[in-house]
């Protein structure tokens, strides 16, 4: 099933209900029915985001030797959750420096 997330700051982002709900989950949220971040907890939820997307970094940093293959001296590459995420926190900025809203529904 996809979510899409909307705001007056920015194009619409449609994603997966399992990516949409981990990211909500995040920022502090529940994917309910409906819902929305309001301009109020905007700041308080980018500032989540990013610390999570730093985490992971760290984290994938500190496991890149052990993914590490000797077949063609390849790296296994998964794409990390600042790429899965940055649509997401894309719109959180604009809608932040817009004075927006972010809702969604099922």
């Amino acid at each position: 099933m996809l979510i899409t997330f909307q705001s007056k700051a920015a194009p619409d982002v449609t994603m997966l209900k399992d990516l949409a709900g981990y990211l909500l989950g995040l920022v502090g949220k529940r994917l309910d029915v409906r819902g929305v971040i309001t301009r109020e907890q905007l700041p308080g939820a980018i500032e989540r985001l990013e610390a999570a997307i730093v985490d992971d970094k760290n984290t994938e940093e500190g496991s890149a030797p052990l993914h590490h293959t000797t077949h063609a001296n390849a790296y296994e590459h998964r794409a990390g959750l600042s790429q899965r995420a940055y649509p997401f926190l894309d719109m959180l900025r604009q809608a932040r420096d817009q004075e927006a809203d972010v809702i969604w529904g099922l």
